[in-house]
C-alpha cells in the first residue's frame, strides 16, 4: 500500500510537547533534554505535582481528572501545542500513540508526530487490515479470518473446517482486551458477545475476527526503526511470554530457546510487513512462536513499554532514534550497526493488589527507594511524596537488570526487586519478587 510521507524537518527539535505521563513522559522527557531539546508537559488536575511536570522546562494544564477528560481531550492538548510553541509532539504509548485522527491534527498545526505515517497507523491499528498487510509482505499469519466476523455461524463454520480451540479477537484495540477463547461450538455465541462488548467498552469499536488459538507458543517481538526512505532494520527480538490475562509481567531481549535461524526470519518478516504499510519510526511487530514455527500476530506502531531491554543490550537508545527519525527523516544507524550483548530482563512494577485479584489500588507513596548499581536500570514514574490515583494506568514503574547471560541478568533482577521500597501504596512487588524466582521462569519454560 502507498502512503504519503511526511517532508524531513531540516533542524533539530526546539521544543517537544510530551502528550502523556507517568514514567514513559519522564523517559521522554529524560531523552529529549539529553539533546538540548526543551520539552513541555501536559497534566491533568490530579497530576498537578507530578513527577514528569516537575522535570519538564515547562507544563500546561488540561483540565479534569479522568483520561478522557484531559489526556484524551485533543483540543485541549492542542491548546497546549498553540499556547507552548512546540514543533514536535511525542505521544509516548498508550492514549492517543496510535490514533491516526490524532497524529493527523498535529501535522496539520505544522508540527511534527514524533511517531509512525497516519496511514500506517491506520492498518496496522486495525488487526484484520494489518494480517492483510502482512501476508502482502509475505510475512506468515495464525490461521484465522481476513474479514470480520458478523455472526456466530462463521465462526462455528470455521471451528468446524480448523478445529478448535480458536480466539475471538477485536479487531481494535490490544492487550488482550476482547479477546476470548472457544473450545467448542457451544460456547461460541456467549464469548462472541462477550468479546464485542468488552471491545465496545474499551476500544469504541465491536469488530471482532477469529484465528486458530496456539496453546502453548511463545509470545516473541520483533524491534523495528524505519526512515522516510523506505529504510527498516530489526533492532532485536524481545520474549513476553510471561503474562497473566494476556498482560505482561516480564519481557527479555533477546529471545531465548527458538531453533537457529528462526530468530533472523522474524528479523526479516518484521520489515517486510513494515514496507508493506510505508512504516517509519519506531515499532513492534509481534509474533507468536510454537513447535518450531511462527506466525504474525499484531504490530504495534510505536514505543513499546518494554523497549528499555532492547536499549540494555544494544546500547542504542530508541527514543533519540525516534527524534532523530522524526526530525531529519533518515536512520540513525545501520543494519549492520546493530550489536546486541549479553541479556537483560524487565518487570513492570504496578500500583494493584495480587492479593485481591490485582485490583488497582491508590494512596501517597510515603516512602520510596529504587535499586541502583551499574547492572540495573529503573524508568519510574513516581517519587517519594507523589499521588497514585486508580484513574490511570496502575504501573509505577519498570526495573530492569542486564547481565552477560540470561542466568545473570535473571539474578541480577531479583537482587533489584528485593532492593525496592514503596510504602504508602499497595504494589504487586511481593508477586514480582515470587515470579521472579519461580522455577518456570528460570528454565524458561
Amino acid at each position: 500500500m502507498a502512503t504519503s510521507r511526511s517532508e524531513p524537518r531540516a533542524r533539530p527539535f526546539r521544543r517537544v510537547l510530551v502528550a502523556n505521563r507517568g514514567e514513559i513522559a519522564v523517559r521522554v522527557i529524560r531523552a529529549a533534554r539529553e539533546l538540548g531539546i526543551k520539552t513541555v508537559a501536559v497534566y491533568s488536575e490530579l497530576d498537578r505535582n507530578a513527577l514528569h511536570v516537575r522535570l519538564a522546562d515547562e507544563a500546561y494544564a488540561l483540565g479534569g481528572s479522568t483520561a478522557a477528560e484531559s489526556y484524551l481531550n485533543t483540543e485541549a492538548i492542542l491548546n497546549a501545542i498553540d499556547q507552548s510553541g512546540a514543533d514536535g509532539v511525542h505521544p509516548g504509548y498508550g492514549f492517543f500513540s496510535e490514533n491516526a485522527d490524532f497524529a493527523r491534527a498535529i501535522t496539520a498545526k505544522g508540527v511534527a508526530f514524533i511517531g509512525p505515517p497516519p496511514a500506517a497507523i491506520d492498518e496496522m491499528g486495525d488487526k484484520v487490515s494489518s494480517r492483510k498487510a502482512a501476508l502482502r509482505g509475505g510475512a506468515p499469519i495464525v490461521p484465522g479470518t481476513t474479514e470480520f466476523v458478523t455472526s456466530a455461524d462463521e465462526i462455528r463454520a470455521f471451528g468446524a473446517e480448523h478445529g478448535y480451540p480458536l480466539a475471538i479477537k477485536a479487531a481494535f484495540g490490544g492487550g488482550g482486551r476482547g479477546m476470548k477463547v472457544v473450545r467448542s461450538a457451544e460456547e461460541v455465541q456467549e464469548a462472541m458477545d462477550s468479546a464485542q462488548r468488552e471491545s465496545k467498552a474499551f476500544f469504541g469499536r465491536d469488530e471482532i475476527y477469529i484465528e486458530r488459538y496456539l496453546t502453548w507458543p511463545r509470545h516473541v517481538e520483533v524491534q523495528i526503526v524505519g526512515d522516510q526512505h523506505g529504510n527498516v532494520v530489526w533492532v532485536s527480538t524481545r520474549d513476553c511470554s510471561a503474562q497473566r490475562r494476556h498482560q505482561k509481567l516480564i519481557e527479555e531481549a533477546p529471545s531465548y530457546g527458538m531453533a537457529p535461524g528462526i530468530e533472523e526470519a522474524m528479523g526479516e518478516a518484521a520489515i517486510k510487513a513494515a514496507k508493506a504499510v510505508g512504516y517509519f519510526n519506531a515499532g513492534t511487530v509481534e509474533f507468536i512462536y510454537q513447535d518450531g514455527e511462527f506466525f504474525f500476530l499484531e504490530m504495534n506502531t510505536r514505543l513499546q513499554v518494554e523497549h528499555p531491554v532492547t536499549e540494555a543490550i544494544t546500547g542504542l537508545d530508541l527514543v533519540r532514534a525516534q527524534l532523530h527519525v522524526a526530525a531529519t527523516g533518515t536512520l540513525p544507524f545501520t543494519q549492520l550497526e546493530v550489536q546486541r550483548h549479553g541479556h537483560a530482563i524487565e518487570a513492570r512494577l504496578y500500583a494493584e493488589d495480587a492479593a485481591r485479584g490485582f485490583l488497582p489500588q491508590a494512596g501517597t507513596a510515603s516512602r520510596v527507594r529504587w535499586p541502583h548499581g551499574p547492572f540495573v536500570r529503573v524508568d519510574r514514574g513516581i517519587e517519594a511524596g507523589d499521588e497514585v490515583t486508580v484513574h490511570y494506568d496502575p504501573m509505577l514503574a519498570k526495573v530492569v537488570a542486564f547481565g552477560p547471560t540470561r542466568e545473570a541478568a535473571l539474578a541480577r533482577l531479583i537482587g533489584a526487586l528485593d532492593a525496592v521500597r514503596v510504602h504508602g501504596v499497595v504494589t504487586n512487588l511481593p508477586f514480582l519478587r515470587a515470579l521472579a524466582r519461580a522455577p518456570e521462569v528460570a528454565r524458561a519454560a
